[in-house]
């Protein structure tokens, strides 16, 4: 996947919107984070929990990692290369109804 492949798969969520932070390519849900392209090819995703993170990075650390950077924050690195749009769509639903409205959440689940 790349960052293009990734919008695709969001913007079938209600409110999301393609941004910029930090001079990349982001997606936001309003106004509110959602994720960025943190460098070509890798996305920092962000997580419910640091132990969620945790998780991931375990369970498949081919494809999510961190940096110092991100050690004390719950985001997660992943490697779009190694992304299928399915299993995007399941980690961006997650952070998605965190911060979506009841109505959004209605919309989606119609």
């Amino acid at each position: 996947m790349d960052f293009d492949d990734v919008f695709a798969v969001a913007s079938k969520f209600p409110g999301v919107v393609r941004s910029t932070s930090y001079g990349t390519p982001s997606i936001k849900l309003g106004t509110k984070f959602l994720l960025r392209e943190r460098e070509p090819g890798i996305l920092a995703l962000q997580r419910p929990s640091i132990d969620e993170r945790d998780m991931l990075i375990e369970a498949d650390p081919g494809l999510f990692f961190i940096t110092d950077h991100y050690r004390d924050y719950p985001y997660v690195l992943v490697r779009m290369d190694r992304l299928t749009p399915e299993h995007f769509r399941a980690l961006f639903e997650t952070i998605w109804r965190e911060k979506a409205t009841k109505s959004q959440i209605s919309a989606y689940d119609r």
